[in-house]
């Protein structure tokens, strides 16, 4: 499957299909992790409760200090 960028306000998104995300077990609330290994780009579901907190906490950290820097870059 081939899938393009879509521009969301100065943004890009990826779009998946719902069937994907079906498949995946994958919906709006569940945490995602975005890793590389240089050329290609993996999303994965966090499943694990250790992760999940990880991921909020890292996301707090993130928002708390470039939260003003990062809603800018959006608009």
């Amino acid at each position: 499957m081939v899938k393009f960028l879509t521009r969301v306000g100065n943004s890009e998104a990826l779009v998946i299909d719902k069937a994907i995300l079906s498949l995946l077990h994958i919906s709006e609330a569940t945490p995602l992790e975005i890793t590389t290994d240089g050329k290609n780009l993996v999303i994965s579901p966090i499943s694990e409760p250790g992760q999940v907190k990880e991921a909020v906490k890292a996301y707090r950290v993130v928002k708390k200090r470039f939260g003003r820097a990062l809603k800018r870059l959006a608009d």
